[in-house]
């Protein structure tokens, strides 16, 4: 073992030390860029309590939360975690290539990855655009911010729910609910939305509407999950799951009733969100990664993430050929088509390598 990964020692979550957790906290709160809910040790402590396989990195001025499975590592939470990494301080000398000695892995893909510090550059394919949205100071803040497409959707939100109101009675907006049976109905809408539009169904993999239900359960002050509804009477019009710590909320899973889908009820949710930051205390919404174009007419910005893979030379190699191969299919005039190819051909070639367990898979990703 190298003397880089000899300073990593590697912990099961439930036997963390606790001047690893303290130095966790020290780390996050000295930098602006950790302050995303998934880099909180509670994020970490949910997914552990549900899958009981996180493990934590440390080492001089780094923690880094992961899970194992056969000879892969990947961040807490994959495939849903939006933001992803080891949390740094200004002295580390963390190399990636010395997780994987700790761990002993083969392989630590990544594909939402803040690394401030580069010290993931050589393994970065490629980086992509994270919008947020600031919101404080409420509606008037967030006009004194927006575009022009931003602030006209939110004034189009505001003339198709005085339709809605028209028509079905009185709306109500529940910032904060807690009600397990909204979140289980807002689980089964984006279930639909995933088969309506053969997007990959998040929650057909065990373990990931447990966990939902045990954030929304967190109602500590600074850190909890967040479910949100927009209502005609009794029945959800629009719904999101995310999860806040302090001042940041992060845009999880958002859905809505597609009988609904001529009112905007989408740009209704958000404007309602936005509105109510003023009592929330909410500041900002990370969006998450991605180029639809409801995120670039609401954002006010962006930050980047990375993605790619950290592994060996050879693996590395294989890894390359699959990237560009994948990169020709998708931009080809048949690419949507090519997308649903690749998708079942990444499923199957999942299963055999765990059926073999030869060599990890870096590829699986939430759709």
């Amino acid at each position: 073992m190298n003397s880089a990964a000899a300073a990593i020692t590697a912990y099961a979550f439930d036997e963390l030390p606790p001047d690893v957790l303290a130095d966790w906290c020290r780390l996050r709160a000295a930098g602006s860029l950790y302050d995303s809910p998934y880099f909180d040790p509670r994020f970490a402590a949910a997914v552990h309590s549900v899958h009981g396989d996180v493990t934590v990195l440390a080492g001089p001025d780094v923690v880094f939360a992961v899970q194992c499975s056969a000879r892969t590592a990947r961040p807490v939470g994959w495939p849903g975690t939006d933001f992803q990494g080891p949390i740094v301080g200004p002295r580390s000398t963390f190399d990636p290539r010395a997780a994987l000695s700790a761990l002993g892995v083969a392989a630590l893909p990544f594909d939402h990855l803040v690394d401030p510090g580069g010290h993931f550059t050589q393994y970065v394919d490629g980086i992509r655009r994270s919008p947020y949205v600031e919101i404080d100071g409420g509606l008037k803040g967030y006009r004194g911010r927006a575009s022009k497409s931003g602030r006209a959707n939110l004034a189009q939100a505001q003339r198709q729910a005085r339709k809605l109101i028209d028509e079905y009675g009185e709306l109500r907006f529940e910032p904060d609910s807690t009600d397990r049976d909204v979140l289980l109905r807002v689980i089964e809408m984006k279930r639909a939305q995933y088969r309506a539009t053969g997007a990959r169904d998040h929650f057909a993999a065990p373990g990931r509407r447990e966990l939902l239900e045990v954030l929304l359960g967190i109602r500590d002050p600074d850190f909890s999950g967040v479910l949100s509804g927009v209502f005609a009477g009794d029945r959800i019009v629009a719904g999101h799951f995310g999860i806040r710590s302090a001042s940041v909320l992060h845009w999880w899973f958002p859905v809505y009733d597609p009988e609904f889908r001529a009112y905007a009820p989408g740009w209704i949710l958000m404007r309602e969100l936005i509105a109510s930051s003023m009592t929330t205390g909410v500041s900002r919404i990370d969006l998450g990664r991605g180029e639809d174009l409801y995120k670039r007419h609401v954002m006010t910005g962006h930050g980047d993430v990375a993605y790619g893979l950290v592994a060996g030379p050879g693996l590395r190699g294989v890894h390359k050929m699959q990237e560009t191969v994948r990169s020709a299919i998708e931009s080809s005039p048949v690419g949507s088509v090519a997308r649903t190819v690749l998708r079942r051909h990444r499923s199957r070639s999942t299963r055999s390598v765990l059926r073999t367990e030869r060599r990890p898979n870096w590829l699986s990703s939430r759709s």
